[in-house]
């Protein structure tokens, strides 16, 4: 019977493509079989069957001939439906774009890893326009998180797809974007390691947009190892330079107010016994009250979300007209609220934004990082959410707001995995920085991410 090669790490799969054991033809012939055969088929919206073998052959050659592109070369990648992909209209999780034109060229962190010889195998599923951290999408299907063995349960959103297609074992990795928390919740939700990068540390020519002063772009994986390469490739870069750091030089600052508020049980222990596990190793692991934190919350209640008023400034004309009663209603009734947005409050929130940033850096000595619970809580039922409105708008908002903070403050985080809660459901422990220190703070995750894990 022949070995299968899924489930397995970038890492993993490399050292097989370059000395020769794998061939990635074989590597993607597995991986659309696996796709095409699995028994969740809302986790794809399209399959790049012709693109993907065409790219495998040449990965293949080039690998014979030695003339190997680098360590990324014949590894398959699938890409969230928000980035332009060459011969097919992007949809952004929406029927109401499914005859849009076809793109004319992919998008450049697509054509970027292209580069580096991987392969684009397909497109995967997400929240319609990216616009809740659930996951739940009515045109297309909910991808069902796999981790779940008693009911069925949110993959998180809105990179839903793409974290399960990495957590199902059908692709070591996925790239989707952060508005609010899209690529660190449902990493966390599903197990993985999910990297938001400092928003414009990549370029995103050809990524549909829904906040642009929020928007972030980010991979999901399997370890820190297989995020930093695939980030050095996203920048077109041949190599990493993230050295791993020692832990015994870390310093590492827990806020004590609103990220720890209505966690549940689970979720609090996993979370408190990685920081033992930390300071066990050296880490130094300090706990101060962040006020800018509940600062943050108040201005968002008095002058509304930046990211709802930027997302109605991009749809207002579609919810005018018939399409919007082709789109998801919860989608549809959080972008209105941004109708309530003056513009006068829009520049308000943004001024605020700004000295909060400043007074935060502030309080972080230069080699600090900050560590909270990726997510309050497990991924929960679908069920529920999907019968109740009102608690689907409650849950998301509990699902959304330690990772918000992040991007209202310009930071770059990984989520790593920190053991379970509830159900045996997998919890994250959110490590941030302040942006433009992805490399310290990459370096840092290297370092903590076998000590967190249980």
């Amino acid at each position: 019977m022949m070995q299968s090669h899924l489930g397995k790490s970038i890492a993993q799969l490399a050292v097989l493509l370059q000395s020769g054991s794998l061939d990635p033809v074989v590597l993607v012939e597995e991986t659309l079989d696996a796709i095409r055969t699995h028994s969740d088929q809302a986790i794809f919206t399209a399959l790049l069957d012709a693109r993907a073998k065409e790219e495998a052959a040449a990965s293949s050659r080039r690998l014979r001939e030695g003339r190997s592109l680098g360590l990324l070369d014949g590894i398959p990648v699938a890409w969230k439906d928000l980035f332009a992909v060459k011969g097919l209209p992007t949809t952004a999780g929406s029927v109401v774009l499914a005859d849009a034109a076809p793109a004319l060229e992919d998008a450049d962190v697509v054509a970027a890893l292209k580069a580096s010889g991987m392969i684009a195998v397909g497109r995967v599923n997400m929240s319609e326009f990216a616009f809740s951290g659930l996951g739940l999408n009515p045109h297309y299907g909910t991808p069902l998180n796999p981790r779940a063995s008693d009911v069925a349960r949110i993959p998180g959103g809105s990179s839903s797809g793409s974290a399960v297609a990495v957590a199902s074992g059908l692709v070591p990795v996925s790239v989707g974007t952060d508005t609010g928390g899209s690529v660190r919740i449902p990493s966390a939700f599903n197990g993985l390691v999910g990297y938001k990068a400092s928003r414009g540390r990549y370029s995103m020519v050809g990524v549909f947009p829904l906040a642009t002063s929020l928007d972030s772009l980010g991979p999901l994986c399997r370890s820190v190892q297989d995020a930093v390469w695939v980030d050095a490739a996203m920048r077109g870069r041949e190599a990493p330079n993230v050295v791993r750091a020692n832990p015994e030089d870390l310093s590492i600052v827990v806020p004590t107010n609103v990220v720890m508020d209505d966690v549940e049980d689970g979720v609090a222990q996993a979370f408190q016994a990685g920081l033992a596990r930390l300071s066990a190793a050296g880490v130094k692991v300090r706990h101060a009250a962040f006020p800018a934190f509940d600062s943050l919350f108040q201005a968002v209640a008095e002058h509304g979300p930046l990211v709802t008023a930027e997302a109605f400034a991009l749809h207002h004309r579609r919810l005018a007209g018939p399409e919007a009663q082709r789109m998801d209603r919860r989608v549809v009734a959080r972008t209105r609220l941004g109708e309530k947005i003056t513009l006068v409050g829009y520049l308000q929130i943004l001024q605020v934004r700004e000295q909060l940033i400043k007074e935060v850096s502030a309080m972080l000595a230069p080699n600090e990082l900050v560590a909270y619970p990726s997510i309050a809580h497990v991924a929960p039922a679908i069920a529920p959410l999907e019968a109740d409105d009102e608690l689907f708008v409650t849950v998301n908002a509990r699902t959304l707001r330690n990772t918000m903070i992040g991007n209202f403050l310009d930071w770059c985080g990984v989520s790593l995995p920190c053991g379970t809660g509830e159900a045996g459901m997998p919890a994250g422990l959110l490590l941030s920085a302040p942006r433009g220190q992805d490399e310290r703070m990459l370096a840092a995750a290297f370092a903590v991410e076998g000590i967190v894990a249980c």
